[in-house]
């Protein structure tokens, strides 16, 4: 496999879990708090919400 392909599949996997764990954070934060201020925090601060809640909760 070529050291360019390589790099472009991290790349690509690293974005999608962002986006995932942006998402996931904002969907816990909205259905606990019920506020989009406070999802958008969260989604901002991403998968430390997400362990954050997964340790507290």
């Amino acid at each position: 496999m070529p050291e360019e392909h390589k790099t472009k599949m991290v790349e690509t996997s690293v974005k999608t879990g962002i986006t995932f764990g942006s998402a996931l954070a904002m969907v816990i934060s909205y259905t606990n708090w019920h506020s989009v201020g406070w999802a958008v925090i969260h989604g901002l601060m991403s998968w430390v919400y997400v362990v954050y809640y997964v340790l507290r909760y």
